[in-house]
């Protein structure tokens, strides 16, 4: 049973560390960019790959350390990314963070992660997180292949309309969920009519 709580995150409110330069450190920076693009983040590594920097070049709110992890760069940090090919000092890193009341993914550990980083499928303003509760991101990464094609690619402006609807509708917050519900009804009894 997935036990999750899925959450969004305003990551250009927080500052996150990754550790790791690796190829899996890019992985991770690169998520983290692509869906939070104004994002801050500090990433040490005593290794840092091209590509990281190349990244970091062009973005004033990353910033590249050189060195070893040292516990003092959890320091004002609001979440920690592990991802060294070190699997003993990947849990000491998650330790210390959790002595220090941060929250951490582990790389490929779910065991001692206090969260995952999900598959996303984006249309627009839509996002649609997929998670296999650390199970299979393999399959976590096929199902949004297939979400990805499913959705129509018109979903940006229905959404507006809908938006531009709420804004108009008066009353309190259940009577407004009440007639959006009313109103979007239609989008399931037609495939429900057509079975």
């Amino acid at each position: 049973m997935n036990n999750l709580f899925p959450i969004f995150l305003k990551l250009e409110n927080l500052h996150t560390l990754i550790v790791g330069g690796g190829y899996v450190g890019l992985e991770k920076i690169t998520a983290v960019l692509d869906n939070s693009p104004l994002a801050r983040v500090t990433l040490v590594a005593p290794e840092i790959r091209e590509e990281i920097k190349s990244i970091a070049a062009t973005n004033s709110r990353i910033n590249l350390i050189t060195r070893k992890f040292a516990d003092d760069d959890l320091l004002e940090k609001d979440l920690v990314i592990v991802a060294t090919n070190d699997k003993p000092e990947n849990k000491r890193i998650w330790e210390t963070a959790r002595a220090r009341h941060i929250i951490a993914n582990v790389a490929d550990t779910p065991d001692i992660c206090d969260f995952y980083l999900s598959s996303v499928v984006r249309k627009g303003n839509l996002k649609v997180a997929i998670s296999t509760n650390g199970m299979s991101p393999t399959l976590a990464k096929r199902l949004k292949e297939v979400l990805g094609e499913a959705l129509p690619d018109n979903l940006e402006a229905a959404m507006e309309q809908l938006k531009a609807v709420r804004d108009m509708l008066k009353g309190d917050f259940a009577s407004k969920v009440d007639e959006l519900n009313r109103i979007t009804s239609v989008l399931t009894e037609e495939k429900k009519d057509a079975r």
